[in-house]
């Protein structure tokens, strides 16, 4: 999923003659009025139940039911991009749009992820429109999925953060002051790494942070205080899943 990191300066888009990719990256992000609830209700009632074992979700009242969200769940598998509005979208009653690599957009599969919320980014050349777009959906009062790790890590451990989802927060909060972000850690994990018919799922979602608690210092400071503080709540959420479900797991094939 998506790999978008603003740690490097973020530059306007240069000139580029027939470039379908770059096009892709800049175009906004929206959700089919058919496509989209037709695609969640299929994933919630069919597709997930069928699929997966045991779904557990805990701590779902920490999910803000207004304003602007961020949602910053590890990386785990990409069943993860189903799994999150299914924790999710009950309690925000709103429709998510997810920051996905540019290769994720192309043929066919990218036509679907458009049309189901999906935010196009070029990891290798982000822009400042990029920027601007995922402000102006916080401005709007969405919800936005980024995968702060950057990439899918299946040692169900938490990685190192990219710095991206900390320095959009605080544009957006910086630029419109009582805007009210929040970003709520959500800690995934599987009964086996590589998903397959059958395997357990738990996900825990933490409190909620408050970006407009971290507007004090420069954007370098307030970035890196805030990016560490989602690293420790992923951590201790994972750590307390991690607890419980190896419990369960190990009772379960026990048996």
């Amino acid at each position: 999923m998506m790999k978008f990191d603003f740690s490097k300066d973020t530059h306007e888009p240069t000139p580029r003659t027939n470039s379908a990719n770059h096009q892709v990256a800049d175009s906004p992000s929206q959700v089919s009025p058919l496509l989209g609830p037709m695609a969640y209700l299929l994933g919630r009632h069919l597709v997930l139940p069928l699929f997966f074992g045991r779904i557990t979700i805990t701590g779902q009242h920490n999910i803000p039911t207004t304003g602007p969200i961020i949602l910053a769940p590890t990386h785990r598998a990409r069943w993860d991009a189903l799994l999150v509005p299914y924790a999710t979208s009950y309690i925000t009653g709103a429709d998510l749009r997810f920051m996905v690599t540019i290769s994720e957009c192309q043929g066919l599969q990218g036509w679907f992820v458009r049309r189901l919320g999906g935010f196009p980014v070029d990891p290798l050349h982000p822009t400042i429109s990029t920027l601007r777009h995922g402000v102006s959906l916080l401005r709007e009062g969405k919800t936005l999925v980024i995968f702060p790790e950057g990439g899918i890590f299946r040692d169900r451990q938490v990685h190192a953060l990219k710095s991206g989802i900390a320095r959009l927060s605080l544009s957006a909060e910086v630029n419109h002051p009582g805007l009210g972000v929040k970003i709520v850690p959500m800690s995934i994990n599987y009964s086996q790494p590589y998903p397959n018919w059958g395997t357990d799922v738990s996900i825990n979602i933490g409190d909620a942070i408050n970006v407009a608690e971290y507007t004090n210092g420069t954007i370098k400071q307030n970035a890196k205080r805030l990016t560490d503080d989602l690293a420790k709540a992923l951590q201790q959420l994972n750590q307390q899943e991690s607890e419980v479900t190896d419990g369960q797991w190990s009772m379960v094939n026990s048996q």
